[in-house]
């Protein structure tokens, strides 16, 4: 499935440059929106953190929506790139899922702050906005339900088809939950032992005896 992102503005023609400052202009956003909020951080602050001009922060985003965008571009694409491989280097559907779940959960741990910050803030987005996030929400989970329809054809997974979408979000929720409940859950749990833990909960909800 291709993805089609979402264009925004730049006065900057070399497409690598912009991919890079853009990266760069995230990551300091970011640090800031989850220090200050996203409404009481300026564009100004972003531009002096990045150690750019103002002016010059302009010719890659125009707002501070723009960076909201390409927050949710970034994990969509991490996501994509690094799930996808590893399910496509095997036929086996509850292995699929296992190398599936373990990275798209390592994901949520590297980006704990994206991902708080981008669900915390959606609300301040657009309506045409809020639905190009909500489309990339269903771009990621479609990875989980294709998986799981997969085993579903293999006669691996039982799950009846009209709950086979209901599924592939439960599994998503639950690697964002690392992230929402991490104050809680680190407590007991290591990333390994709480990846572990949920696969294992996982197929055995899924896998048929």
């Amino acid at each position: 499935m291709s993805i089609s992102k979402k264009e925004i503005e730049s006065s900057v023609k070399d497409k690598e440059l912009i991919e890079i400052r853009r990266k760069e202009i995230v990551n300091a956003a970011v640090d800031l929106f989850v220090r200050k909020g996203f409404h009481r951080t300026t564009i100004r602050e972003i531009a002096q953190k990045f150690g750019m001009s103002v002016g010059t922060l302009y010719e890659y985003i125009r707002t501070k929506e723009d960076i909201l965008i390409l927050v949710c571009d970034y994990i969509n694409s991490t996501v994509r790139m690094r799930v996808k491989p590893s399910v496509e280097i095997t036929k086996d559907s509850a292995q699929s899922l296992i190398n599936a779940i373990e990275i798209y959960y390592r994901i949520i741990d590297e980006l704990q702050d994206y991902i708080i910050f981008l669900y915390q803030e959606t609300k301040s987005l657009s309506h045409e906005n809020r639905k190009y996030i909500f489309k990339s929400e269903e771009d990621m989970t479609a990875i989980f339900e294709d998986i799981l329809k997969h085993g579903v054809e293999q006669k691996s997974f039982k799950i009846e088809e009209k709950n086979i979408l209901l599924t592939a979000h439960n599994i998503m929720v639950q690697g964002q939950m690392w992230a929402f409940r991490r104050w809680a859950l680190q407590k007991n749990y290591t990333l390994e032992r709480y990846i572990e833990t949920q696969s294992k909960s996982i197929l055995e909800q899924i896998t048929t005896h």
